[in-house]
């Protein structure tokens, strides 16, 4: 049977979800969470995603992800593969993590209020949960993008808050966020007295949020899909700043940077540090695959950018001095 397309297009936003495998847990521990919100950090650097709400539960995460490029299913396949290795490394396990594909209901981002709903419904999972009780406070639960909302404090570079706020019409304040927080006590009583059950169903189910006119767009996109095709939006190739336009200026600049030509890179050996160094950074802010960077570098086989090999001493040092460099012409 053909897998379902999926549609992907410029500035596309999607709720993103996925279970551990026979719904077993994907994070036994916090050093878990830290580890998937690490992997997801790298994901956002890699592919120039932005998150607007987030969640972390036991056997399974949500995620309100914004795509300025399109760019879902190449920056899915490389979080959920590095998150699994991750995992199983640090539990000796081996195989599976997740349970098949993760589910992506494409979100329409102009119109309505789907950033408030779609918050709101990852917001309040530990709620559902009883993980958060009616006397405790849902801030108090680390394991969201809620507290970094109603704090202020401790946002990562890829949580983008303005949106949700902006629906809900408030500003990014004290006093906005205390409006927030006010709102958010009165839709946790709601849930927990379930009120929200209509609206729950509606979240759960299908593969498009949007209005009528979005559906028949949607629906126009994956009508021209055949066999085990990935939808794409009509993207010039230059403007996919995170996928090979990028990551070729990257190594000119890094080749530069270590007075190289590209011609040199045939000549040196496949293991070279500087050649290493060049791959790291580029890894690290781009969404190619390891075959086209061991292609372009002339680093033999893909394996060759293994972990071991990309956390030599020497290599990580001249990446880093690498990296300030290029950051330093931004």
């Amino acid at each position: 049977m053909a897998r379902k397309a999926r549609v992907e297009y410029p500035g596309a936003v999607y709720h993103v979800l996925d279970r551990g495998d026979r719904r077993e847990s994907i994070f036994c521990d916090d050093a878990d969470r830290k580890l998937f919100l690490a992997t997801l950090t790298q994901a956002c650097r890699r592919a120039g995603w932005r998150v607007h709400a987030w969640v972390l539960m036991s056997n399974h995460y949500h995620l309100l992800l914004e795509t300025p490029e399109a760019n879902l299913v190449a920056g899915m396949r490389w979080m959920q593969t590095t998150y699994t290795v991750r995992f199983n490394r640090r539990h000796r396990l081996c195989g599976h993590l997740f349970q098949g594909r993760y589910k992506s209901l494409v979100v329409e981002a102009g119109a309505g209020n789907y950033f408030a709903v779609l918050s709101d419904y990852i917001h309040l999972n530990p709620v559902r949960a009883f993980l958060v009780r009616p006397e405790d406070r849902l801030v108090d639960y680390r394991w969201s993008s809620y507290p970094a909302y109603v704090t202020g404090r401790e946002r990562p570079e890829w949580l983008e808050v303005s949106r949700v706020f902006g629906e809900v019409g408030v500003e990014d304040t004290s006093e906005g966020r205390r409006r927030y927080a006010q709102r958010m006590r009165e839709r946790a009583v709601a849930t927990l007295s379930g009120e929200d059950g209509a609206e729950l169903a509606r979240l759960r189910r299908g593969w498009c949020l949007g209005g009528e006119s979005f559906r028949e767009r949607m629906l126009s996109l994956l009508g021209a899909a055949t066999g085990f095709c990935e939808i794409k939006g009509d993207v010039p190739s230059e403007s996919r700043s995170h996928g090979e336009a990028r990551a070729r200026e990257m190594i000119e600049a890094g080749l530069a940077y270590f007075g190289l030509r590209t011609e040199d890179l045939a000549d040196l050996p496949k293991g070279d540090p500087r050649k290493l160094a060049i791959a790291t950074v580029v890894r690290g802010h781009s969404a190619v695959s390891n075959r086209w960077l061991a292609e372009a570098l002339r680093l033999g086989h893909a394996s060759r950018l293994s972990h071991a090999t990309m956390r030599e001493p020497g290599v990580v040092q001249m990446a880093k001095n690498l990296a300030r460099k290029l950051e330093s012409k931004h």
